[in-house]
Parts: structure tokens; sequence; C-alpha cells
């Protein structure tokens, strides 16, 4: 009896070490599922990119062109720009002035205005403005180092149109530059109208009569492009007789503005530009 007792658990030994053996050996893969050898496969993918060629490509350069410049003929308000200086916006009246009410004043302000040439410094270089100025003001005013002093006798034409366009554009002036570009040859070179003692923001009225002239304006490059105007956005407004240009915003801190010469023959034009003149500070020079 002790014999079958100790037969009865060797067998069992036997019994629980095969089935654990069988547990531990992984499942054989049915040969259905089997595609290729292993290492098949990387003979294929060796011989597929030994077919390929290597092709040296040179970088592709970008090409920069000069945007075309935008014109604006049309009477209208005219956001040209946004950036953190703010918006930049320019406000057009063709016709502001009636046709023979601008023919009249244009012949009025040529014989009464007290018009001058004046000597202008750029760059420690002086010269003679090519046009003819003249300012209305109760205070000075300095642009390239050139000061207009103090003229507190306006004009009764002058006068009439300062109420009427502060009237029309709800802004007030107190000061007034007088242009007169007698034929094709006088201009106003890239500048803006950003000298401290007119402010933040600065709200210049234009109003044009006689010869139409084109008033080009050219927005500011930032930093990385060192000064270069070439890729810039750019504007094109003819003015025309009696017609009134509003410049608001942030267009002088962030655009340029002229009024080249031009090819072809053309009559005088007075340009009248309103602007409100703040006194300077108790110390400071303008």
């Amino acid at each position: 009896m002790e014999d079958k007792r100790r037969r009865a658990r060797v067998q069992g030994a036997w019994a629980g070490s095969a089935k654990g053996q069988a547990i531990a050996q992984p499942a054989t893969p049915a040969k259905g599922h089997l595609h290729q050898r292993t290492g098949q496969t990387w003979t294929n993918q060796e011989h597929h990119l030994s077919d390929k060629q290597f092709v040296f490509k040179e970088p592709q350069q970008v090409v920069r062109s000069a945007p075309e410049p935008r014109v604006i003929d049309k009477e209208g308000v005219y956001e040209i720009s946004l950036s953190p200086t703010g918006i930049s916006r320019v406000c057009l009246y063709p016709g502001f002035v009636d046709s023979k009410e601008a023919d009249w004043v244009l012949e009025q302000l040529c014989q009464d205005i007290p018009w001058k040439q004046r000597t202008g410094i750029r760059e420690d270089v002086t010269y003679q403005q090519p046009r003819l100025t003249a300012w209305y003001g109760e205070l000075p005013y300095t642009y390239s180092r050139i000061t207009m002093e103090p003229n507190p006798h306006w004009h009764p034409v002058l006068r009439t149109l300062k109420n009427q366009i502060e009237e029309n554009t709800g802004h007030p002036f107190n000061s007034l530059l007088c242009n007169l570009y007698r034929n094709e040859k006088d201009s106003v070179d890239w500048h803006s109208d950003d000298e401290p003692s007119l402010g933040s923001c600065p709200v210049i009225a234009s109003l044009s009569l006689g010869a139409t002239r084109t008033f080009e304006m050219r927005k500011k490059p930032p930093p990385e492009e060192n000064g270069d105007y070439t890729y810039m956005e750019r504007v094109k407004i003819p003015l025309d007789h009696g017609t009134l240009l509003i410049m608001e915003g942030a267009t002088q801190a962030d655009w340029q503005h002229r009024v080249p010469k031009e090819y072809h023959s053309r009559k005088p034009r007075i340009n009248l530009t309103f602007r409100t003149v703040y006194p300077a500070p108790p110390g400071a020079r303008w």
C-alpha cells in the first residue's frame, strides 16, 4: 500500500512538471500568417534604396519685389496701416472748395501772402528750399532747423478757410504753414510732420489749390530693414484743385510723405497745411 502511494506522488510530480512546461512554451503561429522570412524584408528595402540617386539642389533664394503703390483718388476715409503705434488714417475730400471759389482764393493768396524762399539745413548741408513758404500762428514753428517766427495776423481768406475746415472735420487748428509750388521744378522731399511742438499723433489738414500734384507716402521701415525703404508700402494721392486731405492717428509716426518734382510743365499750386502747435515746456528748446 505504501509503495502505491509513493508511485502516485512521483507520477503526480511528473504530471505537474509537464503541465508547467506546456504553459511556459510560446504558441507557434499559424503558417498562414507568415508572409516572408525575417531577412527577406531588409534585402528588399536595400534593393529599393539602391535605385535612388542623390541629386544636389541649391537652396532656393527668396526673391523680394517692391510692392505696387496703392492709389487713393476717391472720397473716403482710409486706414492705411495698423501698428503698435496706432492706426494711420487719411481722409480725402475732393471738391471741398468749389472750383470757382478755389480759383478766386488761389489768385488772392498768390498776391497777398508774403511768400519767401528759405534756407534749410539737412545733415549739416544748407540748401535753398525748392518752394516758397509763409507762416501764420501765435507761436513759432521749427522744422528742418528752420524757425518760422510767430505771425498772428491772419489773412481774412485764410481765417475763413480755417473755420470751414474746423467745422467740417471737428478738429481745431491754431497754425498754418503755406507752401507755394511755382512750377513742376518745385517740390518737398521725404519727411514727417513729427516735430515735438505738434504733440503725439498730430492732425494735419492739407488744402490744395491750383495745379494737380501727386502726394506720395511711404511707410517707415522696421529696424531689421536698416533704413531701407525699397520694400515698404507706398501710397499715391493725386491732389486736385480744391481738395482737402486729412492725415491723423499714427500717420506721422509711421509714414513719410513728399511732393516730388514733375517731368511735365505744371502751373502754380498752393498747399495750406493747418495744424496745432503747442508751446515748449519751460527750459525746452524746439
